[in-house]
């Protein structure tokens, strides 16, 4: 005789027997567990998104185009992770397939503050040998792709895996579908809120990662000690997220300075104090850039805010005049303004608080300079006087804020100026041609003023843009005798032989149009692919060893 033994396959969820999961994993007998892991994986995406723009901001800057390839990128990890993680629950529907892979993706999280920063520069490091342009939006993707699509494809799995095991008939789908969404989408939203407001400014990034990496790790715990399964796979886990902690959460993002006065997070930026041997540094950017300056003599800073001085000389500025300052940074060019322009008042606005006790903190910003926290734009609209002076000096990594570069906001800026009144612009690269950012935020200047000059700060890729109702090239020749102080009186010299009248043209920035993000990117594309061949050069000629040596 012969027998056939038919060995019966388990079912889970809709058309299945329920209890074939339940009985083994009693945890999710009243499905509860089930709409807590939903809810967790929705935070932990929009937290890990979140930490990812402020892991790459020091790096590649927070742009809107590294924030689109953020966004980009994880919506492709979790499509595909929704598309696998359905096929795979209606193949083999068992949820300690689930619970394996959020504990991996929990560690990997948690590894994110550990190996991040080496990832990046690793990358950087492969590029500068391959590419030619496009080295900000590549690096920035490549790193995306490396360190947050495994992750948060795996999270992507959580949904189609969850309505397999919760929903038990067809009739109820509708209803369970929708409500581990809601779930899903509610722990979203605390997801955006809690990293932005709280754990970032709070406790910082790497921290942010090892929270919610942590409550993933929790959830699979529970899950499989509740079954008393898995215990080599909880322990190894639990392992690797303590030494993840321990040392994730030691190096800074710039870990190969050693004398960093200050390196924190706020609300809006990365930021960094230098202390070097002639000057105290403010940047908000790892590997390029200079924010805010003090010289630790009373020299001038042979910086741009020098340069920008020549804007109350052409207004003329006496006892009694106004300075208003929109993106005070720390205070330099305020303290510039109160110290060769005796009786003037000045207002900074700042919409970053920290970087504004910075000043206090760091820089020596004077008591005298009124310090307003608020965006450079509402604070026109929400003033009604007039200045004799107003520094735009708004750039953000690689651009300006949309916003602050439009034919309405300069309107309101002319608004805002007296009769004799001077506006000075830095914009913060050298940038020339059709369709440059520079020549867009000249012609959208220069359909607001009658009179505009530009001059390119030597030794700097600054150039600033001066603006007035009056002749601010024949101003600056009138009231340059006026200048008491011997120095600045020969670099405002220095800025007259260089300053050039420019005439608008049609490239005019408006509320409804304005690309500065493409176009600093462009330019900044440009400046690297500089930088690059320099580097290439050395390695072509010397190898990996002469380019350590030049690093």
């Amino acid at each position: 005789m012969h027998y056939t033994v038919t060995r019966r396959k388990k079912h889970y969820g809709a058309g299945g027997e329920e209890g074939a999961c339940m009985k083994d994993r009693p945890i999710l007998k009243n499905k509860i567990y089930l709409y807590v892991t939903e809810f967790f994986a929705g935070v932990s995406v929009m937290a890990v998104e979140l930490g990812a723009s402020r892991l790459l901001a020091p790096y590649f800057s927070s742009s809107q185009i590294v924030w689109t390839i953020i966004i980009g990128t994880i919506m492709i990890a979790l499509a595909l992770g929704n598309l696998w993680g359905g096929r795979r629950a209606d193949r083999d529907p068992d949820p300690d397939r689930l619970y394996r892979r959020i504990l991996i993706a929990a560690v990997w999280i948690a590894a994110i503050p550990v190996l991040g920063k080496y990832v990046i520069l690793g990358i950087s490091g492969l590029l500068v040998l391959t590419v030619n342009t496009h080295f900000l939006v590549l690096a920035a993707f490549f790193t995306c792709i490396i360190v947050f699509v495994f992750p948060l494809f795996l999270l992507g799995t959580v949904t189609p895996s969850l309505i397999k095991y919760t929903v038990s008939s067809l009739e109820a789908s509708g209803r369970i579908a929708g409500a581990l969404g809601a779930a899903n989408t509610v722990g979203s939203i605390l997801g955006t809120f809690l990293p932005t407001f709280v754990t970032i400014p709070t406790v910082g990034t790497a921290v942010t990662f090892l929270l919610f990496s942590g409550i993933l790790l929790l959830i699979g715990l529970i899950y499989f000690i509740s079954a008393g399964a898995k215990r080599i796979l909880c322990l190894v886990t639990l392992v690797l997220f303590i030494l993840c902690s321990i040392f994730g959460n030691g190096d800074s993002f710039a870990f190969w300075e050693k004398s960093l006065a200050y390196e924190g997070e706020s609300v809006y930026n990365y930021l960094q104090v230098k202390d070097l041997d002639d000057r105290i540094i403010l940047s908000t950017n790892v590997l390029f850039g200079v924010q805010s300056v003090k010289m630790k003599t009373d020299a001038l800073t042979g910086m741009y805010y020098d340069t920008a001085l020549a804007a109350p000389v052409m207004a003329g500025l006496k006892e009694g005049g106004r300075v208003l300052i929109l993106g005070n940074g720390t205070g330099t060019y305020a303290s510039q303004c109160l110290r060769y322009f005796d009786g003037v008042s000045v207002t900074g606005v700042e919409i970053d608080r920290r970087i504004s006790d910075l000043a206090y903190e760091y820089f020596d910003m004077p008591e005298a300079v009124e310090l307003v926290t608020y965006d450079g734009r509402a604070y026109l609209q929400a003033v009604d006087e007039k200045y004799d002076v107003i520094l735009v000096d708004a750039y953000q990594d690689i651009t300006i804020p949309f916003q602050m570069s439009t034919m309405e906001f300069f309107t309101l800026a002319r608004d805002h100026l007296t009769e004799n009144g001077a506006l000075v612009v830095n914009m913060n690269m050298h940038s020339d041609g059709t369709g440059s950012i520079n020549e867009a935020l000249c012609d959208t200047i220069a359909a607001v003023f009658p009179s505009v000059c530009t001059v390119d700060v030597t030794y700097s890729t600054n150039r600033e843009l001066f603006a007035a109702a009056f002749d601010v090239r024949q101003a600056l020749t009138e009231n340059l005798s006026g200048v008491s102080d011997p120095e600045l009186r020969n670099r405002m010299g220095g800025v007259l032989n260089r300053l050039i009248p420019y005439s608008g043209g049609r490239h005019v920035l408006t509320d409804d149009k304005a690309p500065v993000e493409l176009l600093g990117m462009r330019v900044i594309d440009e400046l690297i692919a500089d930088e690059l061949s320099y580097y290439k050069e050395i390695f072509r000629e010397q190898g990996v060893s002469g380019l350590l040596d030049a690093a």
